[in-house]
């Protein structure tokens, strides 16, 4: 079965494309030249069949949402329940980082829950069980990591995390300049580099890239080239391993094109917001356009807590700049693993920053729901407010959780409302669409 990128390079336009473009408010010829072009890739699997939603160029910014087991907490049932909390919050995509108990057992599980595209991180599942079954993780067969794969895409993964970017070269590199003031903090970059310094053999994702691409395209699940090296520190952004990482991983999107497989680049941690932009136009430049895929990225290390705050900040910059994708980060960073409201925290954060960042990325129709807001709260319309909000039930909870004496006011200014008082004053002046 061809893929959405080889279909749109013959000229069809496909059910999915079609339905990204609808959700959008695009025409479905964009949207199958800009997947030709590579620029936009939609999660998908000929296995499951998904939720049809479109990452890149032109479109919304959209919401990744995480979670899975650790090796402390293992409950299949919360991480069912944790996923259809980031669906109700409104992610878009989801992906299942399990490290702890039957790793097969939670995926599919999590797969079956919701209707989102799910993705994952192979190397994640591929460590642990080269632990159990021989008691060391750098005993892993590369043969065992590619049947690894291919199982999980057959499971319906529409998307895939792949550390295919770290090499030998890209080690040396993190060597010279004197590692790192807040090391590595990716698992399955750790586990990778761990596996090619203990076996002094270079990574396997690298050496057989085409092998690969050749899984995920038989499935046409997305290759996400994982940032294994990515920033864990303000004082580390933008340092050469990051960079030869993402020069790597820009090179491997084109020539994943090429072979005909959907390519995101993922990048960059920890970035101070004066490098955000810089780094978004690095990657296009030097991907040719591919979606990037942001994890945060967190602007500050000093406030853990509110790493979905620290996230959100860097991601609606992220988001004006031109990233496609966000990945979510919880309250629980860098503390613990989420719980169901750390997630739904998350989501939300994550969606006003890219919500944010769209209007400025868009602003020629990204702005009109906020000029209604406006007006709204001008006229004490409060119904109408409620159904312009992005979380319209936490809204009316916390109205209601404070009900005024005047129900036409609220309780912060009470008698004293200056949109009531404004209002009487220039009733009279309103005119175009003011109105």
């Amino acid at each position: 079965m061809k893929t959405q990128i080889e279909l749109a390079r013959e000229g069809v336009i496909t059910p999915q494309m079609a339905a990204v473009a609808a959700d959008e408010h695009v025409s479905p010829d964009y949207v199958r030249q800009m997947v030709a072009e590579g620029k936009i890739v939609i999660p998908w699997n000929h296995n499951r069949k998904p939720k049809a939603v479109g990452i890149g160029k032109g479109l919304r910014t959209k919401v990744n949402a995480s979670i899975g087991t650790s090796s402390d907490i293992i409950d299949y049932d919360a991480e069912v329940r944790k996923a259809r909390a980031a669906r109700e919050a409104g992610a878009d995509t989801l992906m299942e980082l399990s490290v702890g108990g039957d790793l097969d057992r939670v995926r599919r599980e999590v797969i079956a829950a919701v209707d989102l595209p799910v993705g994952n991180v192979p190397l994640y599942q591929a460590f642990c069980e080269a632990a159990r079954k021989y008691g060391n993780p750098n005993r892993l067969d590369p043969e065992m990591l590619f049947d690894l794969i291919e199982r999980q895409c057959e499971d319906g993964m529409a998307f895939m995390a792949v550390h295919c970017g770290i090499n030998l070269y890209t080690i040396e590199r993190l060597k010279r300049q004197g590692y790192r003031y807040g090391g590595l903090v990716s698992k399955g970059g750790v586990s990778m580099v761990a596996w090619m310094m203990a076996n002094g053999r270079e990574n396997p994702l690298y050496e057989q890239f085409d092998r690969v691409t050749a899984i995920l395209r038989k499935y046409d699940t997305v290759l996400s080239l994982g940032n294994g090296l990515r920033a864990g520190a303000i004082h580390d952004s933008s340092d050469r391993a990051q960079i030869q990482e993402l020069l790597i991983n820009c090179e491997l999107a084109e020539l994943g094109r090429e072979m005909g497989c959907q390519m995101l680049v993922e990048g960059p941690g920890h970035v101070p917001l004066d490098e955000v932009e810089g780094n978004i136009q690095l990657q296009k430049r030097m991907s040719g356009g591919a979606p990037y895929y942001m994890l945060g990225p967190i602007s500050t290390d000093v406030a853990p807590g509110f790493d979905h705050i620290t996230a959100a900040i860097g991601a609606a910059q992220s988001s004006r700049y031109g990233a496609d994708l966000i990945c979510y980060i919880t309250p629980a960073e860098h503390l613990a693993l989420p719980n169901e409201e750390d997630v739904r925290q998350g989501v939300k954060a994550a969606r006003i920053a890219a919500y944010i960042g769209d209007m400025n990325k868009y602003p020629e129709k990204g702005r009109e729901r906020d000029k209604e807001m406006s007006k709204a709260r001008r006229d004490l319309d409060w119904q109408k407010q409620f159904e312009l909000a992005l979380f319209p039930e936490d809204a009316r909870a916390i109205r209601a959780s404070r009900t005024p004496e005047d129900e036409a006011t609220c309780t912060m200014c009470g008698d004293f409302c200056a949109s009531r008082g404004a209002g009487k004053l220039f009733a009279g002046d309103l005119r175009g669409d003011k109105l």
